[in-house]
């Protein structure tokens, strides 16, 4: 009978770090969203960064392991890294531009996914905020596809800003809704 009591603890204490963590995303939605070209120019700098330093590792490792082959083809690929980090440092506004596309490509994707998961969990409570996620998300993805290369300086801040909060949202929902059986099972 122990084991069923803290098994249930166990659930309620992670259910309350999972309810935090979607708060905190719903916050930083919200933030990115008030701040979209900012939130955008940061998201295009941390990404140039990312790559800038994946290019120097590769660079270092294909140095290490010139012995085994392929050299020229890694010694390219590190540069290649190391170039479009550069470009994107360098030329911020047309990285915005390359990253939004990429990012509409990637918010169309994860709809899909979110929309198919959605459907996979219909015998759970509150499943549908997980389709409305999946929906919003499709949604903002377009709106990229069609608005672009227009919206480039504000879209990913904005945009994604909206998803992340959707995001947090639906995953305080479903959080509530496991907390709420749990406490009904434990009657």
């Amino acid at each position: 009978m122990s084991t069923g009591i803290s098994t249930n603890n166990d659930i309620k204490s992670s259910l309350n770090g999972s309810i935090v963590v979607s708060v905190l995303m719903v916050l930083l939605g919200i933030a990115a969203i008030a701040f979209p070209y900012f939130s955008t120019l940061a998201a295009e700098t941390w990404i140039a960064w990312i790559i800038l330093f994946g290019g120097i590792s590769k660079l270092v490792y294909t140095f290490q392991t010139r012995e085994q082959g392929g050299f020229v083809w890694q010694l390219l690929l590190s540069l290649l890294y190391i170039g479009t980090a550069v470009l994107l440092l360098v030329y911020p506004l047309q990285g915005i531009l390359t990253l939004t596309l990429a990012l509409g490509a990637f918010l169309l994707t994860e709809g899909v996914f979110e929309i198919v998961y959605a459907f996979q969990r219909r015998d759970q409570p509150n499943w549908v905020w997980s389709l409305a996620n999946g929906i919003t998300t499709l949604v903002l993805g377009g709106l990229i596809w069609f608005e672009w290369p227009f919206n480039g300086p504000f879209a990913i801040g904005l945009l994604v800003g909206i998803s992340i909060i959707f995001t947090g949202v639906s995953r305080i929902l479903l959080a509530i809704a496991v907390r709420s059986k749990l406490n009904e099972s434990s009657v």
